[in-house]
């Protein structure tokens, strides 16, 4: 909530009022209380002015203050701001290698994964050959063509 401060104000209009004179002659005793009053109006304005006056002061501080507040907390949100960049940059990096020694070992596997298929292949074209070649002294007993699997076995 902005606001300025409120100064306070007095009104003086009964301050100008005659007090009544008894049967036309004034009294000394009204002149002494007209001068207290007037004397404790003066007091009061006097407060009232330096009530004001600390509120005036009052203001400029919190303004000052608020001035203040403003740069320091603008100052401390920019280094915090540059500092999680730092971070952000840190992470990146790291997380950059990662992927890149991730993408090796996945290119890696793959090489192998084909290199494995391909001595599979191999190693099967090499037993289907074993199995189709002739075979010297194999007698029923040991089982159908000469104990290859069957082609679905593979």
């Amino acid at each position: 909530m902005k606001s300025g401060f409120w100064p306070l104000c007095v009104s003086t209009s009964s301050a100008n009022r005659q007090l009544p004179a008894l049967e036309g002659k004034p009294v000394p005793y009204f002149s002494s209380l007209e001068s207290s009053i007037d004397i404790l109006k003066k007091r009061a304005q006097e407060l009232i002015e330096n009530i004001n006056e600390s509120r005036q002061k009052d203001h400029a501080l919190m303004t000052n203050f608020r001035d203040s507040l403003k740069i320091k907390v603008t100052d401390l949100t920019e280094k915090l701001e540059e500092r999680m960049y730092q971070v952000y940059n840190h992470h990146s990096r790291i997380i950059q290698e990662r992927l890149q020694e991730f993408t090796q070992k996945m290119a890696k596997i793959s090489n192998l994964e084909t290199e494995l298929k391909e001595v599979c292949h191999t190693v099967e074209s090499v037993y289907k050959d074993l199995c189709v070649q002739p075979e010297v002294g194999v007698t029923s007993s040991q089982g159908g063509a000469g104990g290859c699997p069957e082609e679905g076995d593979l």
